[in-house]
Parts: structure tokens; sequence; C-alpha cells
């Protein structure tokens, strides 16, 4: 008799995660554990849920964006203000490996529900906090949302034009850079810990420190140069006319990026820019003559015109793709970063695929977005509750 070929498990199987928080920046860190095969138990207020559950737009019932950022979630609805509640999530915790919650420092405190609380059941519990910017220092209370760590890591000045104020970024920088992926980095960290130590551990993660951890590039000029880094006025971020935006003829754009030297002479080849224009990173009048010369040259073809030449030459000059554009282009299609699972509510809906491709673990997509207080009873019960304690957790509001 044959033998069945073995089935590959998944990176985090076993690993629990009670997720308390809300909006984008824990959402996602937990969405990234969970397609590696973590039971993530996601813990929402009975009344509404998670803030993002009521966004627009709607698919028919659910927010989009909470449809993007809770696949291979379970939902349990606890109202931590309730004694009762109180205790189930404690007993939840008790035998969870990771906490993860997003809210200021000390209300998990005033709740009772602390780190240093919770590890007294579970020494081996990994209990990562997001928050703006810590839990310690002269802000860490203070409000705040991604543009405004941006700004207080020195990181919004990037994005600029000469002479002009910073702009609002298109993508939630701190809160995904600074926020979910540091949060992921340092629970994947202290889960290895652990193995070895037997220990858990706290995760203190600031949008803010993130963002700034950010700047090892444009940081450098003013650590090392002395010179404050700003959109328009350094070469990789809007000063070089070889690393730019450009309009093409049908009024689309293209993104050239030839930083090295050998990209951009085949590009000067390409466009027939003039020998006295060919300098690589040329400043000052020189910089804005050259750019004029090339947004003239880039206006005598299409955007699709410009980007197989471009192709066919070896030189990295890419179009500016629409989402549209985006989620049917080549590359994207072959990488699966458009999926789709059907939903008991919604019917067949998108997803975004997975980020990150492991050969012997690869991610998953199991579930659905939970509705609001799907898993309550079977959750509740693997935790030994009785039905008929579940129902009076649900007569008193608890749940």
């Amino acid at each position: 008799m044959s033998a069945q070929p073995e089935t590959k498990r998944l990176a985090l199987e076993g690993v629990v995660v009670l997720d308390l928080t809300r909006l984008l920046p824990g959402a996602f860190c937990s969405q990234i554990l969970a397609d590696m095969g973590a039971e993530v138990i996601k813990i929402e207020h009975p009344d509404g849920g998670d803030y993002n559950r009521s966004w627009e737009p709607k698919a028919k019932e659910e927010s989009g964006s909470f449809l993007l950022l809770n696949r291979n979630k379970k939902s349990v609805t606890l109202n931590l203000k309730n004694g009762r509640a109180k205790a189930a999530f404690r007993r939840l915790a008790a035998k969870a490996d990771v906490v993860l919650e997003g809210f200021r420092p000390g209300v998990m405190e005033r709740l009772d529900l602390s780190y240093e609380t919770l590890r007294k059941d579970n020494p081996g519990l990994i209990y990562c906090a997001i928050s703006g910017y810590g839990q310690d220092g002269p802000m860490r209370l203070s409000v705040g949302h991604d543009l405004n760590y941006l700004a207080i890591a020195g990181a919004l000045q990037l994005f600029a034009r000469p002479g002009e104020g910073p702009s609002v970024p298109g993508l939630s920088i701190a809160d995904v850079g600074g926020g979910s992926l540091m949060a992921t980095t340092g629970i994947l960290a202290a889960l290895r810990s652990r193995d070895r130590t037997g220990e858990g551990q706290f995760v203190d993660i600031s949008m803010t420190d993130g963002t700034v951890a950010w700047l090892a590039l444009h940081g450098a000029d003013y650590l090392f140069g002395g010179i404050e880094p700003k959109g328009g006025e350094r070469p990789f971020i809007g000063q070089a006319p070889c690393y730019g935006i450009y309009l093409c003829a049908d009024g689309r754009h293209v993104a050239l990026g030839a930083l090295e030297a050998h990209f951009w002479d085949r590009f000067c080849e390409l466009i027939n820019l003039p020998a006295d224009m060919r300098t690589h990173y040329p400043e000052g009048e020189d910089a804005d003559r050259q750019r004029a010369c090339i947004a003239r040259t880039m206006l005598e073809r299409s955007r699709d015109e410009w980007v197989a030449l471009a192709e066919e030459a070896d030189i990295p000059l890419s179009p500016v793709n629409s989402m549209e554009e985006a989620f049917r282009h080549p590359q994207l299609v072959h990488r699966k970063m458009l999926q789709h699972i059907d939903h008991p509510v919604e019917g067949r809906i998108p997803q975004l695929g997975f980020p990150i491709k492991l050969s012997e673990t690869p991610c998953e997509m199991r579930d659905p977005p939970p509705l609001l207080g799907q898993h309550n009873d079977a959750v509740l019960a693997a935790a030994g509750y009785s039905q008929e304690e579940i129902q009076a957790l649900r007569q008193e509001g608890a749940i």
C-alpha cells in the first residue's frame, strides 16, 4: 500500500491569538498571522464590533475594507466593562499564545487585563500593544493617526514638491509599515524566543518609532550630511529627473527609475536625449532643463508604447497603473495577488493575496471574514462554558 503524501502544516498552526484591536494596524497584523495558520479570535464589542465594519464603501452589508482585513479569523463579542465578560476573556487568555491590543496606554490596566495581570495565569503569554507613540515617554497618551505619526517622525516632509508644503500620502505608511509589520515581526520573534525559554514577553510597538525606522535612507541626509531631506529637493524624492514621473501622449503616466548609470545611459539613448542633457544627477537649473526636455519627449508617444520600448531595452520604466490595471497585470495575476472566497452574506468576494510566500508552509485562505459574534458559542464552549452559561452571558449583555 503506497504511503499517503504528508499534508503540509501551516507555519503558525496551533498558535492562538486574541485580537482586541480595531481598524487597520492590528487587523493587518493579525490577518498575516491568521494566513500563516494561527487561530485568530477577534474580540469585539457586542454593539457594532470593530469600527471598520461600518466604513464605506460597503459590499452588501459588510464594509469592503473590513472584508479585506479579517479573513481566517473568528469573531467573539465581549463587553469588557462587564465582569463576566472580563472573566471570560481572562479564561481565553490563560490558554492563548498572543494577546494583541491597540488601545492607548493605561486602558487595559484600568480593565484589569494588563500584561502583568494576564501573565500570572499564563507566563508564556506574548502580549503585543500597538500604540501611536509607545507605552512610555511624554506623548504616550497623546491622540493621533497615521498622518500625525508621519509628521512627528520627520517623514511627512518627504512628501512634497519644491516650494510647496507636505501633502497627504496615499498609503497608510505609519499604520502598516510602522505598526502592523513591526508588530508582526515582534510577535514572531517573541514566539521564537519562547520556544527556547518558555517565557512570554511584552511587545511594545509605537507606530511613530516604526516610522522613524523607515528613515534609514533619507535619515542619512541629515545624520551624516547635515541636510534636511524634503520632497522635490533630494534625488530619490523628486529632485532627480532620472527618478520621476512623466506624462505621455495619451494622458497617462510612466514612472522612471534609472538610478544606475547603465540604466540611465540606455534611457538617454532610447529617447535621444541631447548630449549636453545627459548628466546623471544634475542640480538646480540644469535639473529643471533636463526634466523639461524629458517631459517634452515623453509626450511624443503613448504610455504603453514607451513601456514596450523600455522593456525591450531593459530600462526600469513602468506604467502608472490604475487599480483596475494593477489587479489585471500579468505579474500580479501570476503571483495570485487577487483571490476570491465565499462569504455567507456577501457571496463571492475578492481578497488581496499573500505578500509572504513560504515554500514549505504556504499561507492559506481558509475562512471568510467573520460575522459579528459568529463564533461566540463555539469559542466559549471550547473554553469550558456550558450552553446555560453562554446563554446567561448573552442575557446579561456580556456577549
